[in-house]
């Protein structure tokens, strides 16, 4: 039994697919056949039903697959010892980001990190929350940048900031006098929402205490763009919510608009979160030092009332 074995096992019991998994291990179809189908005679076991289209798991090769995980992961975490003893950064390291966040803090960072850590290879996913923690748990993120509080049992979460939720207020509006804004002025009625999907379109709801099983009744947009609402907004069709972030962006006409949120403001927590078995961890408290000093010159710190990320 070997590690390459191993992971050749998890590659099928992934894709369904041999080929595919081949093709994703980057080796021929015929060699990983070949390692699995000596695996299994060693094991004296069919660990998949070549029968079944897809490729299914046998019973006890799905426990032989929720083992061979644990094992991988530790056989990488003695390159992690090595590394961390030497006091080396680098490698291939995959990021998967938020949508919400990529477009604003991506190019905070990203230079300072690998001018800082130039023998890191940083891999950036834009995904969805929902899509970030599935892969982490495959394995396929070695960490994520998304909105917190998760509480994900195999997920440790490292806020690295809060950032405010700021209104969008065309002077049309009837909030447009108001000089600053409260969570019971809010509508959910008469608040542009990103599409279905995004964490901050739940957060939004949260904070305007929509029901669960809300639905726009007017017209449902389909735009995961902030710059979209912005200027539906100013078409007279409603309010929207931006990120703090986001609105260091807009021009001076635009920035009219702006209505910040009495004291304590509400906002998301952004962390940065990977699996409890800590793979890699050198490089994501690296990753965490560049971002916490970076973002500390954009937010001012203060108290904030943190909306969840989850529509609950």
């Amino acid at each position: 039994m070997t590690i390459t074995q191993l992971q050749y096992v998890l590659a099928v019991a992934e894709y369904q697919n041999f080929t595919l998994a081949a093709r994703k291990s980057h080796v021929t179809q015929p060699t990983l056949s070949m390692q699995v189908q000596k695996l299994e005679d060693e094991l004296d076991v069919l660990i998949f039903d070549r029968s079944k289209k897809p490729i299914a798991i046998t019973e006890v090769g799905a426990k032989i697959v929720a083992q061979a995980k644990n094992i991988v992961n530790e056989a990488d975490r003695i390159q992690d010892i090595v590394d961390q003893e030497k006091g080396f950064i680098g490698g291939d390291f995959t990021l998967g980001i938020i949508p919400t966040v990529m477009p604003t803090l991506l190019p905070m960072f990203l230079k300072n990190f690998i001018n800082k850590y130039p023998k890191v290879n940083l891999i950036i996913k834009e995904q969805s929350t929902e899509n970030l923690i599935r892969n982490i748990q495959d394995g396929h993120l070695d960490a994520a940048i998304a909105a917190t509080p998760l509480e994900i049992e195999f997920i440790t979460e490292r806020p690295l900031y809060y950032e405010p939720f700021v209104g969008y207020v065309p002077a049309s509006h009837r909030l447009g006098s108001a000089k600053k804004l409260d969570p019971t002025d809010l509508d959910i009625n008469d608040v542009l929402l990103l599409q279905d999907g995004h964490c901050f379109r739940d957060g939004v709801i949260n904070l305007c205490k929509a029901p669960k099983d809300y639905s726009e009744e007017h017209f449902q947009l389909q735009s995961g763009s902030f710059e979209t609402l912005v200027n539906l907004s100013n078409e007279g069709l409603g309010m929207t919510l931006l990120p703090f972030l986001n609105t260091l962006e807009l021009d001076i006409e635009k920035s009219k608009n702006l209505k910040y949120f009495n004291d304590p403001p509400p906002a998301r927590e952004v962390s940065l979160i990977y699996h409890k078995s800590e793979l890699k961890i050198q490089i994501i408290e690296a990753l965490k030092d560049v971002i916490s000093a970076v973002i500390r010159g954009a937010i001012a710190f203060q108290d904030v009332k943190i909306i969840s990320p989850l529509n609950k």
